[in-house]
């Protein structure tokens, strides 16, 4: 037993386990910020820690585990969950946010001027390059895109560069720098 686990065991003879308040004493604040490194926000990072703690001292299991193992594991977990309750709680607002808003009829216009502009230059460059983009905006992996269109998966990358070059010289040639 290292010296950091002799200070947290209960002296107390007719108690047998850890001493709750010794371990977050000793490691509150590494917890704080390990959780604050990965989600950014100090404040928040401490009433995760003290989440933490709470699990820690509910959890027979891990009073019985390696002590600082299990609060650092469990702290970068509930980091990670918190972001990604703020991931999900984005994308709702932002949904919200677009169910709210309707768009105008010239943002409508807009968009539709600008979908066929890029429906024109898709026509207008290599077939191949054309799917590579598509495939692309469709949010598919390099390994995704290789297996629709036969290709091999190291080359995904270099090949969608020089479609993005071709669709961006496209564009220039027709519409100029206006964006």
């Amino acid at each position: 037993m290292d010296a950091l686990s002799e200070a947290l065991v209960d002296t107390n003879p007719g108690e047998a386990g850890l001493n709750l308040e010794n371990v977050f004493r000793a490691q509150y604040g590494r917890i704080v910020r390990v959780i604050a490194r990965v989600i950014r926000d100090r404040a928040r990072a401490e009433d995760l820690a003290v989440e933490v703690f709470l699990k820690f001292a509910q959890s027979r299991k891990a009073q019985r585990e390696n002590v600082e193992g299990w609060l650092y594991r469990t702290a970068v977990r509930a980091g990670l969950n918190e972001l990604r309750r703020q991931v999900r709680q984005e994308r709702y607002e932002q949904l919200v946010a677009l169910v709210r808003r309707s768009p105008t009829p010239e943002e409508l216009m807009a968009t539709r001027e600008e979908q066929d502009r890029v429906r024109l230059l898709l026509g207008a460059i290599d077939p191949r390059q054309a799917e590579l983009l598509v495939l692309r905006s469709q949010d598919l992996s390099y390994e995704e895109i290789a297996t629709a269109l036969q290709m091999n998966p190291a080359s995904i990358g270099t090949l969608l560069s020089r479609a993005q070059q071709a669709f961006r010289k496209e564009y220039l040639k027709r519409y100029g720098q206006q964006s």
